[in-house]
């Protein structure tokens, strides 16, 4: 054997083992809950008149809603009352089911007094969040946090994050918080504002984000086929009943609605995968 051919075999046992070694040590596939993959659809029957068809959350309840054509958008009235009409129809599909029809109230230990809830405005009343809008953490420029911890002479950066900070940073923190909240509010009743294209907004089949019990996931969701967090249910929402774009994880209205809808279930137990 000439040197140059013992050279190839060598690089090629060399290979080998590289080969084998990365083959060895190759991560073992994730298990399925943990796959992230497309969601699926929610295939509403077709009209023969070429009318709108709604699905609705549940993957199978739909309404064809005569004299709007597919591509045409509703209403708010018309949205409300169709969205009200599917409710209808899964009730009666469902009577033993345990529908929410409005979020509980927190649950207040004896000798303790309970907060005053929170009043939403009446749908369609709502406000655009003031502050600009919503960015990572729920902190706009207006909010001052960075002004508020200078004059009280505390730095976050000298390893006393949850240590050294004042009443007034607290002050600051919970309006900030509370701003991340109202803007998922407005996000939740505005069909715009979530990307839909038939008028039809979260609230009008949750109102108030009744009977999203969030503090259930994550969950085996039937509807998607796998396990599943509170953020993938809002995208199987607004990609079918709302007919809209599923929203990015880091998207600020998907992380605004998250929020606003835990906000609603404030005290209630967690009890991860009830269903």
């Amino acid at each position: 054997m000439t040197y140059r051919m013992k050279l190839w075999v060598g690089a090629g046992a060399l290979l080998s083992f590289a080969g084998g070694v990365a083959l060895a040590t190759s991560p073992a596939p994730r298990p399925e809950a943990l796959q992230t993959t497309e969601l699926p659809r929610h295939q509403v029957p077709v009209s023969k008149d070429g009318n709108l068809v709604v699905g609705m959350c549940d993957g199978e309840t739909s309404l064809e809603v005569k004299g709007v054509k597919e591509g045409q958008k509703l209403t708010r009235a018309q949205a409300a009352r169709v969205s009200g009409e599917l409710m209808d129809a899964w009730r009666k599909k469902n009577p033993d089911a345990n529908w929410d029809p409005v979020p509980p109230q927190p649950v207040v230990a004896q000798g303790q007094k309970q907060a005053p809830q929170q009043k939403n405005p009446p749908m369609g009343t709502q406000k655009p969040a003031t502050g600009g809008a919503v960015r990572e953490g729920g902190v706009t420029a207006e909010s001052g946090g960075k002004e508020v911890r200078k004059q009280a002479g505390v730095n976050i950066q000298d390893g006393h994050s949850y240590g050294a900070f004042t009443q007034r940073d607290e002050a600051v923190w919970a309006a900030s918080t509370q701003q991340f909240v109202d803007e998922g509010h407005r996000v939740f009743h505005d069909a715009d504002a979530v990307g839909g294209t038939i008028a039809v907004s979260c609230d009008m089949c949750h109102p108030d984000a009744s009977n999203t019990h969030p503090e259930t996931y994550p969950k085996y969701q039937v509807q998607l086929g796998r396990v599943a967090l509170l953020r993938d249910m809002i995208n199987w929402c607004i990609e079918n009943p709302v007919r809209g774009k599923p929203l990015a994880d880091g998207d600020p209205r998907l992380r605004a609605m998250e929020a606003y809808i835990y906000a609603q279930r404030k005290g209630t137990k967690l009890e991860y995968g009830k269903k």
